[in-house]
């Protein structure tokens, strides 16, 4: 396994060994970045590769003189568009923030790897404003998935530049958001891992908003391992993945809502994936899920990230509307015709949502669904309006939903070898962060066994 492909776990081991240094990974990153036939240039927004190199030999000087830094000091990660960076501008993958002043401070998020010795190596690419599950981007190009490149795929959002970071050994881990799906679908589409955690687990404090009352912090990587030592650190929160067998769980796959217009592929690795846990003890039981086809109703006047979204951009807007993709002004436009009644009937509407979602979930260790029904599409199939909003509905469909129940929950691959990149999505409650990452370690040593 080369540096570009390794897991953070074996990279820590690595340089605790002396088999690597941290400028030899800062400098390999480096090279995939500016590699003129790979996708560094729409990947990422900024490198900062001065930064990173001197950053990456504090951390080697650390290691000589047995000063024992955190496991994984000095290993390079990505940090999506959204987030402030101390003396960067924060561009949210737009052209409207191009004469923002630097922020004056890291994110809470930000500062909070660098404080475990992670090496930020630059600002990815995204969806402006992180308004779309697709990753497309009109200002600064779209990064292509790695697989079936040559036909252009698109990523996945709104954390496109973030997967393609990691997957293509431009980081060895990336920083995102997840509104409705924007660190789970591009895993899913790039056969990565990405997690979503309650959403009060990381301060948002630093992180340009797209709908403050659904908005996650969370990591994307090569591994459920990966996700959880980079959750650790962001949450504050130090904690050891218990071992689990999938033998006794019980799982809850919904019959509502989450396997409609799913394709053959996608249903057939979901199909093998869901008797492998039985064949190996797990209780899987099909039901109504009936709260989650509530949510299309509750959301019908355009929800939350419409209404929160409108609230920051409307000044923006009246100024400067022609600078924004139109297929995201579009969007934050619903927004406009949302009243404060709107707003407070929202909010009751969704906690009933949740209260029923957690009773009827309260029987099943974790739910068990596709993470996007679909297969990553061509970006020639998005070129009209009506295709790229029916594809993009699709895409976010399965992931919203657990944001609007303010659940926790874990993208996988479940794909297998070098076939079209699928995800299992494993979700659970609120507070169930650490119960949904084991149950995902212990299906993901499952299906590589």
């Amino acid at each position: 396994m080369t540096s570009s492909l390794k897991t953070l776990q074996s990279l820590s081991e690595d340089l605790a060994a002396g088999r690597t240094t941290s400028r030899a990974l800062v400098e390999d990153c480096l090279e995939q970045i500016a590699s003129s036939g790979g996708q560094g240039a729409t990947t990422f927004l900024q490198v900062d590769a001065d930064g990173a190199l001197l950053a990456a030999d504090a951390m080697d000087k650390l290691r000589a003189a047995k000063a024992e830094p955190s496991p994984y000091a000095g290993i390079p990660v990505s940090v999506k568009d959204l987030f402030d960076v101390r003396g960067q501008v924060t561009r949210a993958g737009s052209k409207l923030l191009d004469g923002a002043e630097p922020a004056e401070a890291d994110a809470t998020a930000v500062a909070r790897l660098r404080r475990a010795g992670f090496v930020v190596i630059g600002r990815t690419n995204m969806t402006e404003f992180a308004f779309s599950g697709l990753g497309i981007n009109p200002h600064y190009g779209t990064p292509l998935n790695p697989w079936d490149r040559e036909n252009k795929r698109i990523p996945g959002g709104s954390s496109s530049g973030a997967a393609i970071s990691v997957a293509d050994g431009m980081a060895h881990g990336a920083l995102g958001t997840d509104t409705g799906g924007s660190c789970r679908i591009p895993a899913a589409f790039t056969g990565l891992v990405g997690f979503k955690p309650t959403a009060a687990r990381v301060p948002q404090k630093g992180a340009l908003p797209l709908s403050t009352s659904l908005d996650s912090i969370g990591p994307i990587a090569r591994s459920v391992a990966c996700c959880a030592a980079l959750d650790a650190v962001l949450s504050d929160e130090a904690y050891t993945l218990t071992q689990r067998d999938v033998r006794g769980l019980r799982f809850l796959v919904p019959e509502t809502l989450v396997f409609d217009g799913i394709d053959e592929t996608v249903a057939a690795d979901f199909e093998r994936t869901i008797k492998r846990l039985a064949d190996a003890g797990a209780t899987i039981v099909r039901a109504p899920f009936p709260e989650l086809g509530d949510i299309a109703t509750i959301n019908a006047k355009g929800g939350y990230s419409a209404a929160e979204s409108w609230a920051w951009h409307k000044a923006h807007i009246e100024k400067s509307a022609d600078l924004y993709d139109p297929r995201v002004i579009s969007r934050i436009r619903r927004g406009e015709q949302q009243t404060a009644a709107d707003l407070i009937e929202l909010g009751y509407a969704r906690e009933k949502l949740i209260q029923g979602a957690e009773a009827r979930m309260s029987a099943y260790d974790a739910v068990l669904m596709p993470t996007v029904p679909i297969v990553a599409p061509r970006l020639a199939e998005l070129e009209t309006d009506e295709e790229y909003t029916r594809i993009n509905l699709l895409a976010l469909r399965n992931p919203t939903t657990i944001n609007m129940i303010d659940g926790s929950a874990i993208s996988i691959p479940m794909s297998e070898k070098g076939s079209a990149p699928t995800g299992l999505m494993i979700a659970a409650a609120r507070g169930k962060d650490k119960t949904v990452l084991e149950i995902a370690s212990a299906i993901e040593a499952l299906l590589a066994a």
